[in-house]
């Protein structure tokens, strides 16, 4: 498998997918034609003809998801990962996605299309604001991420859950780990081999251990529910 899954597609100080333009370009080489999934979004023609013309200054050129066996990469976009999900269930999308990015389709997602990859969407950070059939989604992947990663501010006045707070809620109920990925980083899967990309760290979290290391450059999946290291460009051991 080849993923390509970032966090956000706007990071500060950058337009839209202009931080990871160079991993994207790098992952979709030699491909000329990207499926693209629109379902995050609302208005399915305006995010498509925002894609469009993007990927089409990187040199690609935007198909519908329908005509996937016509396809050299997919993009699924961010936006609601309730409605995504429910969407590629309503029509049909999971399985064919599924079985040709398993057998080498390369895939690029950010943040919900990111996150749509994993076993289930249950680290998300968005509302439900449609029910989906299940909450089970691509699981290629084995491990949840959290996109969006955001660390708490220790002088907020802000009373509410933290986003770690959240995450060992998810650990309560399940035993899966968590990657929070910050946003202006992106993890990039090769088959059972996964790098961390960006100019940050990631945070890991593992049921049962109270304290995870909050800059840890390297993680990597052993099995089903071993854990080893994902690299980093600069190869920063973790913490």
């Amino acid at each position: 498998m080849k993923l390509l899954l970032i966090s956000s597609s706007l990071v500060h100080g950058y337009g839209y997918l202009e931080q990871p333009e160079p991993d994207i370009k790098r992952h979709f080489a030699g491909a000329k034609r990207i499926a693209f999934v629109p379902f995050a979004a609302f208005d399915h023609a305006a995010y498509t003809a925002k894609v469009s013309a993007r990927f089409a200054q990187m040199g690609f050129e935007i198909i519908p998801i329908e005509q996937l066996d016509r396809a050299d990469g997919i993009f699924a976009g961010g936006g609601n990962a309730f409605r995504l999900l429910e969407k590629l269930y309503a029509r049909d999308l999971l399985g064919p996605i599924r079985q040709r990015v398993r057998s080498g389709l390369p895939y690029i997602g950010s943040s919900a299309g990111s996150v749509v990859t994993c076993p289930t969407i249950r680290t998300t950070n968005d509302m439900p604001i449609v029910e989906c059939k299940s909450l089970d989604a691509f699981g290629l992947i084995p491990f949840q991420l959290n996109c969006h990663y955001l660390d708490a501010d220790p002088s907020s006045t802000h009373k509410g859950e933290t986003r770690e707070e959240r995450i060992r809620e998810f650990h309560e109920e399940n035993i899966t780990p968590v990657v929070g990925l910050r946003e202006g980083t992106m993890l990039l899967v090769q088959d059972n081999s996964y790098k961390l990309l960006g100019n940050k760290p990631a945070r890991i979290f593992l049921r049962g251990q109270e304290r995870c290391a909050r800059e840890r450059r390297r993680v990597s999946h052993q099995g089903r529910r071993g854990w080893g290291s994902i690299r980093s460009e600069n190869e920063q051991q973790f913490l």
